[in-house]
């Protein structure tokens, strides 16, 4: 008789594991997500990215362009690579705000209003390929991601640098903050 009360014991603590589980899940669907994501929102970030791309291919100008409209009012140069790449060296200008400290309350201390026209640039807008702008994957290149949360964020006066060039074009006015010993 120990046996089995053994093994209806061990299938009594399965079936309640399972459906403990089972409960889990359905809470969490329920609430829109996979467990533990309630606040992450793939879809949700898919569909804004289809809305953006087209959007996106209208706001691509040269680096012409791109010096013109950095000398307008109301316009500022962000540079969202790392701190220390954004000290190594970046566009004269631009203000920095690192990509993965994006938040409402970020973005509104560093863009004056939604209003404001933002040129974007990153690594893969240069061809030098060496410190600080190594070049990253193609479909993984900063500004996408960059300008498609600023996009979500509200700020829809984007404009991206659209053109491969160098650090070393005078046209780009490249500054570097590190001081030299």
């Amino acid at each position: 008789m120990g046996a089995r009360r053994n093994t209806i014991l061990g299938l009594a603590t399965i079936a309640a594991f399972v459906a403990t589980g089972l409960l889990a899940n359905a809470g969490a669907q329920e609430r829109g997500g996979a467990p533990g994501s309630a606040e992450i929102d793939y879809p949700g970030f898919a569909a804004m990215t289809d809305d953006v791309m087209a959007y996106r291919e209208t706001r691509l100008v040269s680096l012409d362009d791109f010096n013109a409209m950095k000398d307008e009012p109301d316009t500022i140069i962000l540079d969202t690579r790392s701190a220390m790449a954004f000290e190594m060296g970046h566009i004269d200008g631009a203000i920095h705000l690192n990509f993965a400290e994006f938040t409402d309350e970020k973005l509104a201390d560093v863009i004056p209003s939604k209003d404001t026209r933002i040129l974007i640039y990153c690594n893969n807008n240069f061809e030098d390929d060496v410190e600080p702008i190594v070049l990253k994957r193609a479909p993984l290149a900063l500004n996408i991601p960059t300008f498609i949360n600023l996009y979500g964020y509200g700020y829809e006066n984007v404009y991206e640098l659209g053109e491969l060039v160098t650090t070393t074009d005078e046209d780009v006015n490249w500054v570097s903050t590190l001081q030299t010993p």
